[in-house]
């Protein structure tokens, strides 16, 4: 039998576990690939600000991606507690993603507007100051931790490269848009942005 002369030859098995693979894997990624659903960016989507960025790498420094997740399934329990359900067209610009999916704490798609810049910062510090049964660690020390303003336009020219549409403009004033601002103003214009682009849906 054919069948018996594949599985006498590791050689041939190899190579035919190989094409098989291959075949299989870009039958699933190339119709992923044109469809512009998953790779444009939904309506009102933008790039981050470089002060939203930078709150983005405190964010993933920091580990908030180890509780929160990112992204809203479409079941009716998710959206009447978070809101719209997320679509891939919100996260074109997010390099990685934020998806996650554990939730110690709260998703923060939507988070974006519903509280003040006060409220997170007093959270941010403390949390149980204003949800007393939070189990979540205090981050003081952003308060005080200034942003390198040096590093941001690489940054913005690294996601450029990867096809983010920052302009010259914004690289080359990237830098002022950051200086002196600490760690948490960056956060908290990151957590403020999240999810804005939903509400226009």
């Amino acid at each position: 039998m054919k069948h018996d002369v594949i599985e006498r030859r590791v050689g041939l098995l190899g190579v035919l576990t190989v094409v098989a693979v291959s075949l299989g894997g870009l039958a699933e990624i190339v119709p992923l690939m044109m469809d512009t659903q998953g790779t444009a960016p939904a309506a009102g989507v933008e790039p981050y600000t470089a002060l939203q960025l930078e709150g983005r790498d405190v964010y993933i420094r920091e580990g908030c991606y180890n509780c929160h997740s990112q992204m809203i399934r479409p079941f009716r329990a998710e959206t009447e507690r978070y809101g719209e359900y997320s679509l891939a067209g919100e996260s074109v610009y997010d390099h990685p993603f934020q998806f996650g999916s554990k939730r110690t704490g709260p998703d923060l798609a939507r988070v974006g507007g519903r509280y003040s810049d006060e409220w997170h910062r007093i959270h941010l510090i403390n949390p149980r100051d204003l949800v007393p049964e939070s189990n979540m660690p205090g981050f003081p020390w952003l308060v005080d931790s200034e942003i390198n303003a040096d590093k941001t336009p690489i940054k913005l020219e690294r996601l450029r490269a990867v096809g983010v549409p920052y302009t010259d403009e914004q690289i080359a004033g990237a830098s002022a848009a950051v200086a002196g601002k600490s760690q948490m103003d960056a956060l908290i214009a990151y957590l403020q942005g999240l999810g804005i682009s939903s509400k226009q849906r």
